[in-house]
């Protein structure tokens, strides 16, 4: 308890200064173990719940299916909840999961029933050119994994890409957050890159800073608190 208020939480903490155990080298089956926990964690902690809510928003259309696309896609969590929300909606989706560990696939293929008809590709989301047109990228839990100028070149990349708008779900810096993560005894990775994270995670002004390094236009922005412990950025062409 002592140590953790020792920990300094003004600044976002780089990745390579702290590293992840699951960006590292793990086998498969902990791989697997670790998104399946992590999907445990959105799920208690609401997890899903920012993006869904900004999807919300979405301008009704000509009605031929939106062209969504997870980058950081992991297990598949957030497009299976996004595949839900669309049935229950009467809304045609295409929906592909990009993610750039082959894990990911694998296990995003194994944990997803086929009929919902998700695509789960490997690869570096900023060189992915499907074809068609992208018109909502959404990410949630990756922009932490990534250095600043990762995270430059991928809001350029959502701004040259996306038709409708993109949402970025990540998590807010702070020690309250950091706490609370640690109540639960998750798997043993989680457990060690939970902590790990939040020093890795946002606060309003890192967003804003960003944002304008990328050149996204301010006024089209929200950034948006959700508890819990979670800071969203998300923005409507």
């Amino acid at each position: 308890m002592g140590s953790s208020t020792q920990i300094d939480f003004s600044r976002r903490v780089s990745p390579r200064e702290l590293p992840e155990l699951m960006d590292g080298d793990c086998s498969y089956e902990d791989f697997r173990d670790c998104l399946r926990s992590l999907e445990t964690v959105n799920r208690w902690l609401l997890g899903y719940r920012p993006t869904l809510a900004w999807l919300e928003r979405l301008p009704h259309g000509s009605g031929d299916p939106i062209h969504i696309v997870d980058v950081g896609s992991g297990g598949g969590d957030l497009l299976r909840r996004i595949a839900g929300w669309a049935r229950r909606r009467g809304i045609a989706v295409q929906l592909t999961g990009i993610d750039l560990n082959p894990y990911a696939a694998r296990a995003a293929a194994e944990f997803t029933p086929k009929e919902l008809g998700i695509e789960w590709v490997t690869g570096d989301a900023l060189e992915y050119r499907p074809k068609k047109p992208v018109d909502i990228v959404v990410s949630s839990l990756l922009a932490h994994h990534l250095e600043d100028e990762e995270i430059v070149a991928l809001l350029r990349w959502m701004e040259a890409t996306v038709q409708v708008g993109w949402f970025i779900n990540d998590l807010e810096r702070s020690e309250w957050s950091s706490r609370m993560f640690g109540w639960v005894r998750w798997h043993w990775l989680v457990r060690h890159d939970g902590p790990v994270s939040f020093r890795r995670a946002f606060r309003k002004e890192d967003w804003v800073r960003l944002l304008a390094a990328a050149e996204v236009p301010q006024e089209a922005m929200t950034v948006e608190h959700w508890r819990p412990g979670r800071l969203c950025v998300g923005r409507w062409k």
